[in-house]
């Protein structure tokens, strides 16, 4: 099930929303929302629900546990256990297929089992969402929950359970905590105007786009314009795809009294890399920061520390995103770019901002070249098209206008969440209008959305 099709517009939604408001409990508004969870999960493959809940039971007992240990060593081995079986689990699942091919490519004589792993959706998401709560109880951070319902409630949101944001238990505990309150009027109003503005997002911009950047990928070969526009359509795609998405979970938390930590903060007007990377996916960038650079050390071991341990943590970011060596080289590529934005920082800081900014988008849209090929095979044609002047080419106007569009919208729109939306009840019929438009748009097609590979 997606945000973007009938079934869950005219059907899913409107029925959990009205249950949700019409149980008075904050026991029955846990099981609803839990309910409704698995339900939109296991919209897929109803396996895939039992793996959830077996992660979702196993962090919750760690938590206990580790809450009731009487030292702080004990307290660390069910931290280090429960981290573990989960980081196994996404290993197996995610990975196995990757590293058995690599091992038969490299050594085909070394003897390995032939599976058919299939990738379960959003592991990758709510498995951070299981270590981060572990870890956060371990640290002190959080204290343990004892209501299952409530952290149930807290992994399974359908909202945010596929492709995140990925949200910590403690940015949302006081708002799960008072969830049996009355609805709040702004909140319903902003929610609505929000998930309206990410679904003009993804059916209005991402998918028009993705049928510009799509056939040109397909071909065998392309000319130097054919290369650039794929690569800056894609980039557009891909932001206006995953950030729709993010908006439309930040709408939907406010629907149901949640408040969802913002994942994006117009990326494309970054600045260096550095700041790029305060912008883009900031739910998985600060993940990474507080779970595994600082935990390595951060940069308070030296120059060649700080750098190995920026460039460990993008590897690993790389390969969060997907199993293949494309996202490995492109973690390694975002590595090696913050060093050298942190060590030249002095240097650049003196250019023209809009000279930084646009060498930032460039780099950053090079990247994603290797972020969209299927293989490395394909992203060296790509990159090669786009850096021989062999063939120019020509640019179809249509794609030209869509990206217009895309970059006027970058640069002059405001991110989602920072746009003061009106509450008034005079101006429901502009948010009704949206959505319309948003529905039209949809034209009875169902778009998964990028991230859900992830």
């Amino acid at each position: 099930m997606v945000f973007n099709s009938d079934v869950f517009l005219l059907a899913f939604l409107p029925l959990v929303y009205l249950l949700f408001w019409t149980a008075r409990t904050k026991q029955l508004r846990y099981v609803l929302l839990t309910t409704a969870g698995y339900l939109f999960y296991g919209w897929w493959d109803w396996r895939f629900c039992l793996l959830l809940l077996f992660s979702s039971l196993l962090s919750f007992a760690a938590g206990l546990a580790i809450a009731a240990s009487p030292s702080k060593r004990e307290a660390r081995y069910w931290m280090i256990g429960a981290v573990s079986v989960d980081l196994g689990l996404l290993v197996f699942f995610k990975y196995f297929n990757f590293f058995a091919g690599s091992l038969r490519a490299a050594w085909p004589n070394v003897p390995l089992p032939v599976l058919e792993v299939a990738l379960p959706v959003g592991i990758s998401f709510y498995t951070f969402h299981t270590i981060s709560y572990v870890v956060d109880v371990y640290a002190g951070r959080v204290r343990a929950t004892r209501n299952l319902w409530e952290y149930l409630t807290y992994v399974n949101l359908f909202f945010q359970l596929v492709a995140g944001p990925i949200v910590r238990f403690r940015q949302i505990e006081d708002d799960l905590d008072h969830i049996d309150g009355p609805p709040h009027p702004d909140w319903t109003a902003r929610g609505i105007a929000v998930f309206v503005v990410g679904l003009l997002k993804k059916v209005l911009i991402a998918d028009h786009l993705a049928t510009i950047v799509d056939p040109i990928l397909k071909q065998p070969h392309w000319s130097f314009l054919e290369a650039w526009t794929a690569a800056l359509g894609y980039a557009g795609q891909l932001y206006f795809d995953f950030s729709g998405y993010s908006d439309m979970a930040l709408g939907l938390g406010l629907l149901f009294g949640l408040r969802i930590p913002q994942n994006f903060d117009s990326p494309y007007r970054a600045a260096g890399i550095q700041d790029f990377w305060h912008r883009w996916h900031i739910s998985l960038s600060t993940w990474l920061r507080d779970y595994l650079y600082i935990p390595l050390g951060g940069s308070q071991r030296g120059t060649y520390r700080t750098q190995f341990n920026l460039l460990l943590t993008m590897l690993l970011g790389g390969l969060w995103h997907g199993a293949n060596w494309t996202f490995v080289i492109w973690g390694a590529y975002h590595g090696l770019l913050l060093i050298i934005d942190r060590t030249g920082s002095g240097v650049f800081l003196k250019w023209p901002r809009a000279v930084y900014q646009l060498q930032t988008f460039l780099l950053v849209a090079i990247g994603w070249v290797l972020f969209r090929s299927d293989n490395l095979p394909m992203a060296g044609r790509w990159l090669q098209a786009m850096f021989q002047l062999d063939t120019i080419g020509t640019l179809a106007p249509r794609a030209a206008a869509w990206m217009a569009v895309a970059a006027a919208w970058v640069l002059l729109v405001p991110e989602t969440w920072a746009i003061k939306f009106p509450t008034r009840l005079r101006w429901a019929p502009v948010y009704a209008a949206g959505m319309m438009l948003a529905y039209y748009y949809i034209n009875g097609t169902e778009s998964v959305f990028l991230y859900f590979q992830f």
